[in-house]
């Protein structure tokens, strides 16, 4: 009896894939790199630690959806790698958001809270729609996978930012933004683990059928 994950190998050796998921992560990729160019100028104007580490987070899922994107029409082992650069590229992300972190808890910051929750609350619709979409995806490939874990992170810190804008606007105080901050780091960390679990994964079974 064939297990779910060989099952999963066979539908990466597919090319090309059928036109669902290509329309599918064109959508998410415009949708994220809207969102993110959006987050980073809120981010620069509301001096929010959340609101960039958002920003560059949906500016590295853009990158990987492109990524995806050309994986789409290869074999395994290209979307296998293809899922590795995108799972060291959420791991790069959250080391520069703890950077920041860190320099804006030694030099101070100011964050506006009404638009952190303006921001959030816009934000969490589109990465809800982007996790629908993808959610609906038959037998998604190890890339695919990795395109939904980018959108539920992404709906997660939204959350978090929209917490964080309301205690900074009541307490006047810029810790719940760093925070944020700091745990969008640590969720961008345990994506980029799994990512990298299941890529290593599918290369072994990869492996093991061609041996």
């Amino acid at each position: 009896m064939t297990d779910k994950r060989s099952e999963r190998r066979r539908m990466n050796d597919r090319a090309p894939e059928g036109p669902d998921e290509r329309r599918t992560l064109w959508i998410v990729l415009v949708l994220n790199l809207a969102i993110a160019i959006a987050f980073l100028i809120a981010g620069i104007s509301g001096d929010s630690s959340a609101l960039l580490a958002n920003g560059l987070d949906n500016l590295s899922d853009a990158a990987v959806y492109a990524l995806s994107l050309i994986a789409l029409s290869r074999g395994a082992k290209w979307k296998t790698r293809a899922a590795a650069v995108s799972g060291f590229m959420l791991l790069i992300f959250a080391g520069g958001i703890l950077l920041d972190v860190g320099r804006r808890y030694l030099q101070g910051s100011e964050p506006i809270g009404v638009t952190m929750m303006t921001m959030s609350a816009i934000a969490a619709v589109v990465n809800f729609v982007c996790l629908k979409l993808l959610q609906r995806l038959r037998e998604p490939d190890v890339n695919l996978r990795a395109a939904t874990t980018f959108s539920f992170n992404d709906f997660i810190s939204n959350g978090g930012i929209l917490v964080a804008g309301a205690l900074v606007w009541w307490l006047g105080s810029n810790w719940p933004d760093l925070l944020v901050g700091f745990l969008t780091a640590v969720i961008a960390i345990k994506g980029g683990i799994e990512i990298l679990r299941d890529a290593r994964c599918e290369a072994r079974e990869a492996k093991r059928a061609s041996a």
